[in-house]
């Protein structure tokens, strides 16, 4: 293997190893155990995909449970006031490299600001908690620190994100959720082998086995199923007007079936996090109006309507990322600049409402394909009565295999390079 893909490998390594030793750090003066219970309680809404992201940093209270959230939900807002909302931030979207820097530095501004903000709704809910004996001295001085601590434990998550992103191996975001999802993967098979092989009479087990079996199965036709609607793309025929002697003439563009990838399911993920725990916390208060109720079931995947909230929101984001990411406008103009058009279809505006219809169809397609494997399992859950941690399974399931699939394209990259390195240099 190579010299420098070996040592960004194990830089990577070192990165995800911290990051899970600060998951077993609590902050000071909480008792553990009642912030423990409250997260079980909620393990299949919201905040169960909250504390799922966080590697349950957040059912333990670690300096890191707001975990990588506050970045996601800052690179949103960033990507929203690119869209002609702030012309500063288009502006800065045009200047190549150091536009993007200019980018990367106000989404870190932004991320620290609302991790504050998430860390004192997270320590006012600690003063509704109180009584449950869940801070050992509530004074403003504990929650003033717990607060602070909160805020700090978020940026180092991303310092450490964007480290393996500049030093490491993968995309730093999506490595750290990999991390946490696959640390939660043996109590998912903890809770199912107790189910069905531990707590039950033995002749029970002969169907266990075969339920088992059948789940097993099910995986991995989805696991299957879904590596292939990820990686299928659909191919857009291109011709040039000039072209080189001896290159060729004509070419297609790329795109893929589901343009937004798994980032719609982590979009619509945490901006339920947040709602949920606030109407926890009103809850708590004792105002169990109807509107709270109705909310909180909205928000809850183990009732009909909360699943069909998560799936709207998982619609909604889809066709709101497919269009951040592949700026029809844009892509028109490039076209255009490049001496490029694609056949049949006129250059300029008609290349792209071209381009905006049949991407409003693949945002279709994938919009529908990730609500699906996402609900799925919140449905198997329901009726063959299996662990709340199985409900989040298509979640993980969709992180998980989007980020070994991105993790291949880029050490592929680093096989291709080494083919060339006669002349490449290779020594960065």
């Amino acid at each position: 293997m190579d010299k420098t893909l070996t040592n960004k490998i194990l830089i990577t390594l070192a990165f995800l190893f911290a990051y899970r030793i600060l998951a077993y750090v609590p902050v000071p003066g909480v008792n553990v155990d009642v912030i423990k219970e409250f997260f079980n309680s909620n393990n299949s809404n919201a905040l169960g995909l909250f504390n799922m992201f966080s590697g349950k940093a957040a059912e333990r209270l670690s300096i890191i449970s707001l975990g990588i959230m506050p970045y996601i939900t800052a690179s949103i807002v960033v990507q929203l006031l690119q869209m002609d909302l702030l012309p500063k931030f288009v502006e800065w979207g045009k200047q190549g490299e150091v536009g993007r820097r200019k980018l990367n530095q106000a989404t870190r501004y932004i991320a620290l600001v609302l991790a504050f903000v998430q860390a004192i709704g997270i320590t006012a809910g600690f003063d509704t908690l109180s009584r449950a004996n869940l801070v050992a001295n509530p004074n403003v001085q504990t929650y003033a620190l717990i607060c602070v601590l909160l805020a700090t434990g978020s940026m180092i998550v991303t310092w450490l994100g964007e480290q393996i992103t500049d030093k490491g191996y993968g995309n730093g975001v999506s490595m750290i959720i990999f991390a946490g999802i696959v640390s939660a993967i043996p109590d998912m098979i903890k809770g199912i082998y107790e189910d069905y092989f531990v707590n039950i009479p033995s002749e029970r087990l002969t169907s266990s086995f075969i339920f088992v079996g059948i789940l097993i199965v099910a995986v991995l036709l989805i696991i299957y199923f879904t590596t292939f609607v990820q990686q299928a793309e659909y191919k857009i025929p291109v011709q040039y007007t000039k072209v080189a002697k001896g290159a060729p003439s004509s070419s297609y563009l790329p795109l893929k079936v589901n343009p937004a990838g798994v980032i719609p399911v982590i979009f619509a993920s945490s901006i339920t996090a947040a709602p949920a725990a606030i109407f926890q916390v009103v809850s708590a208060l004792g105002y169990d109006a109807d509107w709270v109720k109705t909310a909180q079931s909205l928000l809850a995947t183990t009732t009909i309507s909360g699943m069909f909230m998560y799936a709207f929101l998982i619609v909604l984001f889809t066709f709101f990322y497919t269009f951040v990411q592949i700026n029809p406008e844009k892509t028109a103009e490039n076209l255009q600049k490049s001496g490029a058009y694609i056949p049949g279809v006129r250059p300029g505006k008609g290349t792209e409402d071209y381009m905006s219809k049949l991407l409003r169809r693949l945002a279709t397609v994938g919009s529908l394909f990730l609500g699906f494997i996402s609900i799925l399992p919140i449905l198997a859950k329901d009726v063959f009565g299996l662990t709340d941690a199985v409900a989040l399974g298509g979640t993980s399931l969709l992180i998980i295999i989007s980020t070994g699939i991105e993790g291949m394209k880029q050490l592929e990259g680093y096989l291709l390079k080494r083919k060339y390195v006669g002349f490449m240099d290779t020594s960065e």
